[in-house]
């Protein structure tokens, strides 16, 4: 379905090519129709790689998307460049008076600190408490998911004894949840992390309920009806060699790695791993959206303020 994003953002030609409907500017204008505004808060290294696979799963759906890029304003980033960034992405700063129907807050690669010692921690939880006002539902993903569930709930993460890596079964376990509308009994989804939630820690919260876990890994998606907030720890989003390219940077600097669980034929790295997630992502998200369209207020100035569901 049709997501907005500027034609010379990267993601616009990768899309393109993929089959991804694409709508300019134009033909924005001439639809009327209020499109979702979604915002996607990236806290990854690789900007660009990153903002292509979630405009992917976003455009999934036959809605009209508005994509907003948005970047820590204390935070510059490294290793993408200015140009991109100034380009493209707006300052959190800028935005605490605009309203969103959704916002996705992406992992990031610093999960051995502890929260507060993050050096944008105190702007990111001004974010969490922005959500409540500005945003109709969030998707916290990997390291955001778990910042959140920490910073509203106090649930902790925990340092692993070896990295968590490669693809892993997860349990459909609540069926009925429109998020998992026309999931599977069991579903794989990428995992790469040195920490994890502890379900028994999710369980002792009242309110939140864990909607996909893994005997191996443990809770995957948390919803959080009262902050209208879903946490997800692991990557719907990865392409299919984003494991690769993680596992061979790994192998090319020393750094001690095992090879991906379940991720290449016969855990062979020789060979092409072969995507075994991709239709359950692109039905995650799409779920998500519905949800979104299903209950977000038209007059987004009342978002934060009333929540309808037009299946009432």
């Amino acid at each position: 379905m049709p997501i907005k994003i500027p034609s010379d953002l990267p993601a616009y030609e990768v899309l393109t090519r993929e089959g991804i409907m694409i709508l300019a500017e134009d033909q924005a204008a001439r639809q009327d129709i209020r499109p979702l505004r979604i915002g996607l808060l990236n806290l990854m290294p690789k900007k660009i790689q990153t903002e292509t696979q979630f405009a992917r799963l976003i455009a999934a759906t036959p809605l009209q998307i508005e994509l907003t890029l948005i970047r820590m304003s204390e935070h510059q980033a490294k290793n993408t460049s200015a140009d991109h960034m100034e380009s493209f992405y707006r300052p959190f700063a800028e935005l605490t008076d605009e309203k969103f129907d959704g916002l996705i807050i992406t992992g990031a690669p610093i999960e051995h600190l502890e929260f507060d010692q993050v050096t944008y921690w105190d702007e990111i939880c001004r974010v969490f408490d922005w959500t409540q006002t500005n945003v109709h539902s969030t998707l916290g993903v990997c390291w955001g998911g778990m910042a959140m569930i920490n910073h509203f709930h106090g649930v902790r993460k925990h340092i692993l004894p070896h990295k968590a890596f490669g693809c892993f079964g997860h349990n459909n376990l609540a069926p009925a949840s429109p998020y998992l509308r026309g999931f599977s009994d069991i579903c794989v989804i990428p995992v790469s992390r040195w920490t994890e939630m502890r379900q028994s820690e999710i369980d002792a919260v009242p309110g939140l309920k864990t909607l996909l876990g893994s005997d191996d890994v443990g809770p995957c998606l948390v919803e959080d009806p009262a902050h209208r907030a879903l946490y997800i720890f692991n990557h719907f989003e990865y392409d299919s060699d984003t494991l690769k390219q993680e596992y061979d940077r790994d192998v090319a600097e020393g750094t001690p790695i095992n090879v991906p669980i379940n991720y290449y034929p016969n855990d062979d790295p020789s060979r092409t791993p072969q995507n075994r997630w991709r239709s359950h992502a692109h039905l995650l998200y799409s779920n998500w959206i519905s949800e979104i369209y299903e209950t977000t207020p038209y007059d987004n100035a009342k978002i934060g303020l009333e929540y309808t569901d037009l299946r009432a």
